[in-house]
């Protein structure tokens, strides 16, 4: 399994407006993607504009082939780009640990 980490930073004093989109983005077009298999979204107490994105995959070309590449991708950015104000750092991850 991936971890994909999506730090993203919005226009300050728009926070409700963009966690009402990203949760529907979600919702409605990552979830629905091949090889998506669950998410979190978090926001920075000390840089309440900053949020956290994690997207659990079955593979990297989950997200970077079948994902990015397909329509839905535009669906997706078209709901939340707005809202950046600057492109999220995006980054993958496999996991080396865990607690229980």
């Amino acid at each position: 399994m991936i971890l994909e980490h999506c730090d993203i930073e919005i226009d300050p004093g728009k926070n409700k407006e963009f966690e009402e989109a990203i949760l529907r983005g979600v919702e409605t077009v990552i979830s629905k993607a091949k090889g998506f298999k669950g998410y979190k979204v978090n926001r920075s107490i000390e840089s309440p504009s900053r949020y956290l994105l994690l997207i659990y995959w079955d593979s990297l070309e989950s997200h970077t082939v079948d994902f990015r590449g397909s329509a839905a991708f535009a669906d997706w950015r078209a709901i939340v780009g707005p809202f950046f104000v600057k492109p999220p750092l995006v980054e993958h991850m496999t996991l080396v640990g865990k607690s229980a």
